[in-house]
């Protein structure tokens, strides 16, 4: 078994001067203000994710549209849990989550989308959910064991945004596609 590297004498006297830090402490290995601003952009997506989700459920018509409207009330509802997640972990961190309306898109990885056609929805969603998974991967890899919480944050969010696009490549397989003329 390994020993520690700093003895538990020092430990406890960095943990007492540092208090206001909270959890952040000097075995904190990520760079904590690129974490709460990459945070905060994630923050961004799934609250834009929430918004297109349930501009999709409230506008979805047609002979399909039942269940799909149902998948995207449903993804709504873990987008915005998602959302609850990284809003949690930034103030964990100290910071404070940016839930700015004028700059929401412009600091979300996926864009918003007010399609009318419910393939056209489903597709723009299977790209939001593409999108997200693509830039967790790469902040899971990136976090490394500088921050193993926050990475398990985004590995749980990569886990459900992989359960989406699955869900919503299903879905799109399954419903009739406009002529591209």
């Amino acid at each position: 078994m390994a020993e520690f590297l700093t003895d538990i004498e020092t430990i406890r006297e960095r943990a007492r001067s540092e208090i206001d830090k909270g959890p952040v402490t000097d075995a904190y290995g990520a760079d904590l203000k690129r974490v709460l601003q990459i945070l905060n952009e994630a923050l961004a997506t799934e609250i834009v994710c929430t918004l297109r989700y349930k501009r999709h459920y409230y506008t979805a018509t047609g002979m399909y549209a039942e269940p799909v409207a149902a998948e995207f009330l449903e993804h709504a509802q873990e987008e915005q849990q998602h959302a609850d997640k990284l809003a949690r972990r930034i103030v964990q961190l100290g910071g404070e989550p940016d839930f700015d309306p004028d700059t929401l898109t412009s600091r979300s990885h996926a864009q918003y989308d007010a399609s009318a056609d419910l393939a056209k929805m489903v597709e723009e969603d299977l790209v939001a959910e593409r999108v997200a998974v693509a830039s967790y991967t790469e902040i899971v890899k990136w976090l490394g064991d500088g921050d193993p919480t926050t990475r398990r944050v985004f590995e749980e969010l990569l886990a459900q945004e992989e359960e989406h696009a699955d869900d919503l490549r299903g879905l799109l397989e399954r419903l009739p596609r406009e002529r591209q003329g």
